[in-house]
């Protein structure tokens, strides 16, 4: 894929996620296109898990931070505003009330990752686990920034 196609995708997906979330929906985001972004650097997502500490640590699509639906008010700070953000559960319904916090809040490039994680998995696509799991739920239950405890395998 060449700069100028990834930057028109790119910039399709942040209109369709302006426009989605001015209609009250979150915009979705196939798993092939997410495939397509780049993972590292300025024009990489920041994919924020929404999921409980105990389903994080089971498996995640690598890269992600994991930060429960429940607290994404209080840990708004740990949230770039300046990338645009795929947000992923289980099912979509967490991803859609985290994703109407961050609205709320200001932030306007906001995608659903289609299928969450039970389609990740089933699409054979790669999950991060981390080496200590016990350690891992325990850091995020804390709000460990540095997540450390959670190094992946």
């Amino acid at each position: 894929m060449n700069t100028r196609t990834l930057a028109f995708g790119l910039v399709a997906a942040v209109a369709v996620s302006f426009a989605a979330l001015a209609d009250g929906e979150l915009a979705p985001l196939s798993q092939e296109a997410y495939q397509a972004l780049p993972k590292s650097g300025e024009q990489a997502p920041f994919v924020l898990d929404v999921r409980a500490p105990e389903e994080f640590v089971t498996g995640h699509v690598p890269g992600a931070v994991n930060i429960p639906y429940d607290q994404v008010a209080a840990r708004l700070a740990e949230v770039p505003k300046d990338k645009q953000v795929v947000l992923y559960c289980r099912s979509g319904r967490r991803a859609g009330m985290a994703a109407e916090v961050l609205a709320a809040n200001g932030y306007t490039r906001l995608m659903h990752l289609e299928g969450d994680m039970p389609a990740w998995i089933e699409q054979g696509r790669p999950v991060a686990t981390p080496k200590d799991a016990a350690a891992c739920v325990a850091a995020l239950k804390g709000g460990d920034a540095d997540r450390q405890a959670c190094a992946a395998n």
